[in-house]
């Protein structure tokens, strides 16, 4: 197995492969706008998985799919010459899906904006079930009586 740290950076150097290449390289029509998120690679350094996100509808996510699949060969041999490992790494190409998953945590934040109004509403209208102040509260009077009391008490001591 490979240092954590070697496989972290041959990870990023894939990604970066991958990227350059697919700019670069592939001439297919069906790729749409497609940007390379991550890559991350096996302990072993023998299979990478690309994800990517592209830019369109369904049918130009399906497009793009196809045409990664139809140059996973000659993008395998970029990454390979360019790592310089005695094994080149397999590519898997994986759809990343990250702004459904924005929509979907926009969608929640919304609710609980919601719900927080909903919260706040009740609380306007609502009373203490006791008093508004449950703890004693001294009158100024009766502190000030407590004082005097104990006052010739801590001069005394004070005093031995």
């Amino acid at each position: 197995m490979a240092d954590p740290a070697k496989v972290r950076k041959h990870a990023e150097r894939v990604r970066e492969l991958v990227a350059s290449a697919v700019r670069s390289q592939i001439k297919d029509p069906r790729l749409g706008m497609i940007t390379i998120t991550d890559a991350r690679i096996t302990a072993d350094l023998r299979e990478a998985t690309v994800f990517y996100t592209v830019l369109g509808d369904a049918e130009a996510q399906a497009g793009t799919a196809a045409a990664l699949e139809s140059a996973k060969g000659m993008l395998r041999g970029v990454v390979g010459r360019a790592l310089g490992l005695r094994h080149s790494p397999s590519l898997a190409f994986v759809s990343d899906d990250v702004q459904e998953h924005v929509k979907h945590i926009d969608d929640l934040l919304a609710e609980a904006k919601q719900r927080d109004a909903q919260v706040q509403e009740l609380a306007a209208g609502a009373e203490y079930a006791g008093d508004a102040q449950p703890y004693k509260v001294e009158d100024d009077e009766d502190a000030q009586d407590e004082d005097d009391e104990e006052e010739p008490a801590l001069r005394a001591a004070a005093q031995r």
